[in-house]
């Protein structure tokens, strides 16, 4: 019988669960530690190894083991609500590897696709681009109430500084996805989209790098944009949506208002809804799902925007 393995993913540690034997070990997590895991799996059939996104601390994780093992990244509140539908109330890392072990074998979790090395690059660069961004509307946003010209001045050339690594950010991002024929061929095809820039191409491509393999339904989800259903019994609440990759739905916000103005069947959409009687957010909400879905249909079928029969 293939195994399943549960690892807790800590800054400096790795809490290894194996469900076989239950046994459980841990290691450091650093190459030496990396390299004595393998030793501790040693060469019994594994099906999968289970482990939460835990934002910097799982990405050497990835880089070291993906290309040869079973790895599946799971979000880390479905870890913990599937934790508590067991009974589980402990929190430590030791329970948290087992239960990801059991997690994985009662769902029979699928390895995901291999993380190529330039992937955990790119998501380095753009989480450097988040952060200046961020750091740029907090100046912006301080710079309205300042009122001596010293403070200022200090401002202002912290946001130029800012801007010029912004431009250095995404000309090395650009760089190394023209580098990539496949990934170049994908901002191609985004690109042709009335409303998405480089900018947004790339945001795109990096947060979602299985762009073009999802149906319809599975990229609304991951993007967060697929309505929730709130309904018992006679009662129906209003649908919502949930969860998702915040980076990548905030990406599709701005090409959205401009495909409103540009593509006439986002416009129609938009309209309608509107004409609907439905709010203006929802129905925005409206465009930005059928933005990525058309982005994914298109990169699934290698073809741009403009190739699109009426």
């Amino acid at each position: 019988m293939n195994d399943s393995i549960g690892i807790d993913i800590s800054k400096g540690r790795l809490d290894a669960f194996r469900l076989s034997d239950r046994a459980h070990r841990a290691f450091a997590n650093t190459q030496a530690g990396f390299d004595d895991l393998r030793r501790w799996l040693g060469d019994s059939p594994i099906s999968r190894i289970v482990y939460e996104a835990t934002g910097p601390y799982h990405g050497a994780f990835e880089c070291a083991l993906a290309s040869d093992l079973p790895l599946v990244k799971v979000n880390p509140l479905q870890a913990r609500r599937f934790a508590q539908a067991r009974g589980s109330r402990a929190k430590t890392d030791r329970v948290d590897a087992r239960m990801l072990a059991l997690m994985g074998d009662a769902f029979d979790l699928q390895p995901d696709p291999p993380v190529e090395e330039t992937d955990h690059e790119l998501k380095e660069l753009q989480i450097e681009r988040t952060a200046l961004v961020r750091d740029r509307t907090r100046l912006l946003n301080r710079i309205k109430t300042q009122t001596l010209s010293l403070t200022k001045r200090h401002s202002k050339a912290r946001i130029a500084q800012i801007e010029r690594q912004l431009a250095a950010i995404q000309d090395e991002i650009e760089t190394r996805l023209r580098a990539d024929d496949g990934k170049a061929r994908k901002r191609d095809i985004l690109t042709s989209i009335p409303g998405i820039g480089p900018v947004t191409a790339s945001t795109i491509l990096i947060e979602c790098p299985e762009i073009g393999m999802l149906g319809r339904k599975q990229i609304a989800s991951l993007a967060g944009l697929a309505p929730m259903t709130r309904q018992s019994g006679q009662w129906r609440g209003k649908a919502f949506i949930q969860g998702g990759r915040k980076f990548l739905r905030d990406a599709l916000y701005m090409p959205a208002l401009v495909a409103m103005r540009f593509n006439t069947q986002m416009r129609a959409k938009y309209e309608a809804l509107k004409g609907a009687g439905k709010p203006a957010k929802v129905a925005l909400t409206a465009i930005m799902r059928k933005l990525i879905e058309l982005a994914n249909a298109l990169i699934r079928d290698d073809r741009k925007w403009a190739q699109m029969r009426a």
